[in-house]
């Protein structure tokens, strides 16, 4: 079994948006993240306006108000939040 290996470097989240569905973050070189939005119980569970109130981080994004922090390298590996 390999083990995949991200090198981040000075890739950052730039934005963050909710369809019905997905959780979707666009990182500065423009590629997107899409994961399912029931993959982070919090988010999906909360309301817009607490979805709406995030801050990047330069490793993730933090939900000050959820208690909910999700790291760039984790979405890219595909980790759900416990």
């Amino acid at each position: 079994m390999s083990t995949l290996e991200i090198d981040v470097g000075q890739l950052r989240a730039t934005a963050v948006a909710f369809t019905a569905i997905d959780l979707v973050v666009t990182l500065s070189d423009g590629r997107k993240i899409v994961t399912p939005l029931d993959w982070y119980p919090r988010l999906q569970h909360a309301s817009a306006s607490d979805r709406a109130r995030y801050e990047i981080t330069p490793m993730g994004i933090h939900w000050p108000t959820l208690d909910e922090d999700l790291g760039i390298i984790g979405m890219l590996q595909g980790r759900r939040a416990i």
